[in-house]
């Protein structure tokens, strides 16, 4: 599925992160420390190799909202922006600062001019964030931002199963109102 905001693609489909290839960033759901852990985080690590842990030590930590970039490492990938979502009912307000995640990721591949990205669904996982809410907060975003990218054109939401695919495509088509 496919929704064009302002010019820029967005689309949702089912697989691994750390397999996009022709995407110029993916997006990392890191730990407030940018280490390997479980989910997207570890599978990222994983794929990326040491180095990865290693240019992530002197960025850390973060705080929820902030993002961070590197290099892709043996990814197919670039760069990995690193992005702490909010932990759902105790980071506050978990809205703001799940927009804020996405809107600092795509700052930063606009600054390091991207014309790609990859996410996955940021927050749903161990943090707890329901994965419709996330969902739309995600879209939302993305559309407001639309206007002011200048270098990136694609948006690409990697979902690890199919009913959080079909979560996505269904807010998705609320948010651009189809």
């Amino acid at each position: 599925m496919e929704i064009q905001f302002e010019g820029i693609r967005l689309e949702c489909t089912q697989g691994d992160i750390t397999a996009q290839e022709g995407i110029d960033a993916v997006a990392n759901a890191a730990n407030a420390q940018l280490m390997p852990g479980g989910g997207v985080a570890g599978a990222i690590h994983r794929a990326a190799g040491p180095g990865l842990a290693e240019e992530c030590r002197a960025l850390a930590p973060i705080r929820p909202g902030e993002a961070v970039i590197t290099s892709g490492h043996s990814l197919p990938n670039p760069y990995v922006i690193h992005c702490l979502g909010p932990v759902y009912g105790i980071d506050e307000p978990s809205e703001g600062l799940l927009a804020d995640c996405y809107r600092n990721a795509l700052r930063l591949a606009e600054e390091n001019r991207l014309t790609s990205v990859a996410f996955p669904a940021i927050s749903t996982g161990a943090f707890g964030y329901p994965m419709r809410e996330a969902a739309r907060v995600a879209f939302e975003t993305i559309r407001n931002e639309a206007a002011s990218l200048q270098h990136v054109e694609k948006v690409l939401f990697v979902l690890y199963s199919g009913s959080d695919l079909e979560k996505h495509e269904e807010v998705l088509r609320e948010v651009a109102g189809l």
